[in-house]
């Protein structure tokens, strides 16, 4: 029916001066949009299949493409705007869920934006880091409160499980299904060069990445794949997902078209069924039911892993993140709404959760009121963009934060939100061999390290010229922080003052 027809999202722009009909651009796309035309004896493209992942743009040797975003509009509607309309017209043609990828795109307030840092002058001299020492170093897990010594008078060092982090910055949970074998392979090489770590998300740890199991943090979702002694036992930590930002509430679903021969071996289900993972854990149904699975999960591993309890940021997570520091966890990582996914019902995506600023600095604040800070570290993640954005979640009072959508796209994710369909031009959320083989894991891990080393100075620059010298004195230091164009309450929340006082 003509009443299902929308105009495509993005045009392709071909300059027929440049372009050599070498046809790289239709070798080159998963998605079909280029094809030869032998009557024309030219390149043509079906704009209704791009996504604008920019991988012809990109590859044309004669810089003959490019995407732009369609001019074609419905009439001007504050209230019905074009999406909404689209939105309406596929769900009226289809019955369906629509589905989406990556953080939400709505223009909700960003308030890493809304806050600047403090800076040293005269009376508190800055630190040069190129001269001077500068510890970035983190330690993750419970913390001893006092200091304990033998009947010698000796220091007793013996301190509950912890992670060691030369940068407070941690690859976030991405499932292989989700992502490729070799996405999995290049943020498994980086993180044991840069001696942090990288989460198997839900889907089981293949075989091969055992071998990287000093730097991994295995998962254990409500979907138990993949799950075993010899996973749990060849992670540095556990991670129990109990929600993730981009769709708090809610399960996981990996569709069956991705799960080939490995995928179905390392989630150990049939192949080619999809693999539900179900809304909550169907043995947790109170902080008390968690603190069973947290300490069998601590003795099927001899209690030498911390484990960490990962949350989506919610309106009373306070009140959740201070039960679970009381369920024995020694981590508890929170999700912001911004937060990516492989896919997502698009209207849970964009209007559920809150945003990890807010989040963070209410459990921070919680959780010392309480007195029991120490008893967990925190890790947040959901849209942390660069160094700075890394710095006021540690002054905020994190220990740690989780980059995941950073990190593909230094991998070379261009953001074309389709990852559900695993047509991933750049090899990385899919499971096609051809598409695959396009990102290489030497290559990939080489430009994350570049990315987190290239964040870790700025780090110390910024910490240099606050005129501090450690991570741990940065954390929880919201003096370092003010506010600008903040009403009182989101002040008072953040816990931080207006800039100029």
């Amino acid at each position: 029916m003509a009443i299902n027809y929308l105009y495509p999202d993005f045009e392709v722009l071909r300059d027929t001066q440049r372009c050599i009909t070498c046809r790289v651009c239709e070798r080159q796309c998963a998605n079909e949009v280029h094809s030869f035309d032998k009557d024309t004896n030219r390149m043509v493209a079906d704009d209704s299949k791009c996504v604008n992942c920019h991988r012809c743009v990109s590859l044309c040797p004669t810089h003959a493409l490019k995407i732009v975003k369609t001019d074609h509009c419905f009439k001007a509607n504050a209230n019905w705007k074009g999406e909404v309309i689209q939105n309406i017209y596929r769900q009226a043609g289809s019955g369906g869920v629509l589905l989406a990828s990556m953080g939400t795109p709505k223009d909700y307030p960003v308030y890493w934006d809304k806050m600047l840092i403090n800076a040293s002058q005269v009376t508190n001299p800055s630190i040069d880091p190129l001269r001077e020492p500068m510890e970035t170093r983190t330690y993750l897990g419970q913390k001893t409160p006092k200091i304990k010594r033998d009947e010698n008078g000796k220091i007793i060092t013996d301190t509950p499980p912890q992670l060691t982090l030369n940068i407070p910055i941690m690859f976030s949970a991405m499932s292989y299904g989700s992502i490729s074998y070799n996405a999995h392979k290049s943020l498994a090489l980086a993180a044991e060069k840069l001696g942090i770590y990288y989460n198997t998300g839900e889907g089981g740890l293949h075989e091969d990445f055992y071998t990287y199991g000093k730097n991994t943090i295995v998962q254990v979702a409500s979907g138990r794949f993949g799950v075993h002694p010899d996973y749990l036992n060849t992670g540095a930590a556990i991670e129990i997902k109990m929600g993730q930002g981009a769709k708090p509430g809610i399960g996981g679903h990996l569709p069956g078209a991705k799960i080939g021969e490995d995928i179905s071996k390392t989630r150990m289900i049939p192949e080619h069924a999809d693999a539900i993972s179900p809304a909550p854990h169907h043995d947790i149904y109170s902080i008390e039911d968690l603190r069973q699975l947290v300490y069998a999960l601590k003795e099927a591993t001899e209690y030498k892993k911390p484990i960490i309890v990962k949350v989506a940021a919610v309106h009373n997570i306070s009140a959740i993140a201070s039960g679970i520091a009381r369920s024995g966890a020694d981590i508890i990582a929170i999700d912001g709404f911004r937060g990516g996914t492989g896919a997502a019902p698009a209207m849970i995506r964009d209007n559920v959760g809150i945003p990890i600023e807010l989040a963070l600095a209410s459990v921070d604040r919680r959780l010392r009121q309480e007195g029991i800070r120490n008893n967990v570290s925190l890790v947040v993640g959901g849209s942390i963009r660069s160094s700075a954005d890394v710095i006021k979640a540690i002054a905020l009072g994190a220990d740690a934060i989780y980059v995941a959508t950073s990190a593909l796209l230094a991998l070379g994710c261009h953001l074309c939100r389709t990852c559900q369909l695993g047509k991933c031009n750049w090899g990385i959320a899919t499971q096609r061999p051809e598409l695959v083989k396009r990102l290489n894991p030497e290559i990939g891990s080489e430009r994350l390290v570049n990315l987190i080393t290239a964040w870790n100075h700025e780090i110390k620059e910024m910490m240099g010229g606050m005129g501090i010298n450690s991570i741990e004195a940065l954390r929880g230091n919201r003096l370092m922080l003010r506010g600008i164009g903040l009403t009182e309450t989101e002040l008072e929340i953040l816990g931080i003052m207006h800039a100029g006082q």
